[in-house]
């Protein structure tokens, strides 16, 4: 595994605190696109409750309540809650630690944590809080970055000598083995694995954001046939592992 802390980064609060100027300032989010296939990817029952582990800006939790879902959102940012909450006009997000979720045990039908745990200062604790809320029949889908990432890593170690940094306090790449391991050690059973390399788009405004980018066209069609093991991220969908 590859690992980045920011020289200023030595513990859990310090983190959060790196968060908090991140969400004031230009936050993270992606296109609605992204949101929207991951939804698809599980097909949440409308009804069922889902908690989105690092929510950030709420996005994901906005689009499965327009799907009747009872989704909630979590993350250790206020400033994150706040826009959260300011975003979406929904009151269905809180602060807390994803190391140590808030919730009983087996509560939720679906957990997420999207592009996350990698950022976390103990990402097995995180991945262990998931699987312990996670309903004996429920679904965990997360987000992980590949080591080595074709269009990403790979390329820009070429060019630079080094992994590349997203600028968030933490940074961890893996392979999608390497992953698999860790959610497994943590209780998890994967069932599946998705590449992840671009955001198919879903919606005029997206379409309209490729259009404009003809470079982003090309990557999208060379994703559609790039391997597995080289996709910039990986989703995996887990279940509680049988004992």
């Amino acid at each position: 595994m590859i690992e980045i802390w920011h020289p200023q980064i030595r513990d859990r609060e310090e983190s959060q605190h790196a968060y908090d100027d991140i969400y004031g300032d230009a936050g993270i989010r992606l296109q609605d696109s992204f949101y929207l296939w991951l939804l698809k990817l599980m097909n949440p029952r409308p009804g069922r409750q889902l908690l989105d582990v690092s929510c950030g800006q709420g996005a994901l939790v906005d689009f499965a309540r327009q799907a009747q879902v009872q989704a909630y959102g979590l993350d250790f940012s206020g400033t994150a809650i706040r826009r959260a909450r300011s975003a979406t006009g929904r009151a269905c997000f809180c602060v807390g630690d994803g190391a140590r979720l808030p919730f009983p045990d087996r509560h939720f039908g679906y957990v997420t944590c999207i592009g996350s745990l990698e950022h976390f200062v103990d990402p097995l604790a995180g991945m262990q809080e998931i699987c312990r809320t996670l309903r004996s029949d429920g679904v965990a889908c997360i987000l992980l970055p590949n080591t080595f990432s074709l269009f990403g890593n790979v390329t820009y170690a070429a060019g630079h000598g080094d992994a590349f940094d997203d600028g968030q306090p933490i940074q961890r790449y893996n392979t999608r083995v390497g992953w698999t391991r860790m959610l497994e050690q943590s209780g998890l059973s994967v069932e599946r694995v998705v590449k992840y390399e671009i955001t198919i788009p879903r919606t005029r405004v997206d379409w309209g954001w490729y259009l404009r980018r003809p470079r982003k066209i090309a990557h999208l069609v060379a994703s559609l046939v790039l391997p597995l093991n080289l996709a910039n991220c990986h989703v995996f969908l887990c279940k509680r592992a049988e004992t």
